[in-house]
């Protein structure tokens, strides 16, 4: 039985989890910085694919586009965990189940990006050009496979425009993550909730990409060495990864933790 104490207790570390995101590590700080070199140097046909992100993250954010994923994948996952027949019934479960499953999706997903890294890393700057549209998709179906473990439905589009600021924030430097965390706010309020404010926060949604783009960094000019990108690669898309999954738990989490807490606190008024 979760009580008002845990989640409140569950809530606080979250937030502690935000705070920590405020300092960006050294590597990062320094992945932000050879950008301009890299675009001076990249082939013209990689420069392209970068650029059809664009049209791609759009795409999802209006119709899920080819990135929906297939809800039946995670109901099983679930159902290892604990007895229930729909997706309509995850929303009601222990959040501790959720965070088994969720864990559960963080490691899977970081192996098979591991694998993919180092396979699109042998040829180096030409296989680079299949990495980053694939690492993207990646990182968009993770996103929703941890959407549908908390309760929410990917198909809807609200769901699929917190899914790109989840994907915007593991991305940001720290003055952004806090920008969206504030936006975020008005997915945590269910009742107050405006869609045609949300998609305004969107508005920008084509730096989301850039900023994704710029978090390949000094990681990716590496990568383009062959046979020894296949090692960069690696170890590149697993930290991408991981990050990408931790940080879409912990918004989700927080989220599905602050809807029980107004639920609680509504049922106690009413009593």
């Amino acid at each position: 039985m979760e009580t008002k104490q845990w989640l409140e207790s569950e809530l606080t570390s979250i937030e502690k989890w935000e705070n920590d995101q405020k300092e960006l590590w050294f590597w990062e700080k320094l992945g932000r910085l050879p950008f301009k070199i890299l675009d001076r140097f990249t082939p013209e046909f990689i420069q392209k694919k970068i650029g059809l992100l664009l049209d791609e993250l759009g795409q999802f954010i209006q119709t899920g586009g080819h990135y929906l994923t297939q809800e039946k994948l995670v109901l099983n996952k679930i159902q290892k965990h604990h007895s229930i027949s729909s997706t309509e019934e995850i929303a009601s479960l222990p959040i501790k189940v959720m965070d088994q499953v969720g864990d559960d999706l963080k490691k899977g997903r970081r192996q098979f990006a591991t694998l993919q890294g180092a396979t699109t890393g042998i040829g180096g700057i030409f296989t680079l050009a299949i990495d980053i549209p694939v690492l993207l998709g990646l990182s968009l179906k993770t996103l929703q496979e941890i959407s549908i473990t908390y309760g929410y439905n990917p198909k809807e589009k609200e769901e699929r425009i917190f899914i790109v600021k989840c994907l915007q924030y593991s991305s940001a430097d720290v003055v952004g993550k806090q920008a969206i965390l504030n936006e975020l706010s008005s997915f945590y309020d269910k009742e107050n909730r405006n869609s045609k404010e949300m998609m305004s926060q969107l508005q920008g949604w084509r730096e989301v990409v850039y900023t994704y783009r710029d978090q390949f960094g000094w990681k990716k000019l590496l990568q383009m060495i062959p046979i020894a990108g296949m090692i960069f690669g690696a170890l590149t898309n697993r930290s991408m990864i991981q990050d990408l999954a931790e940080a879409g738990i912990m918004l989700y989490r927080k989220r599905r933790i602050m809807e029980r807490l107004l639920d609680m606190n509504e049922n106690h008024s009413q009593g």
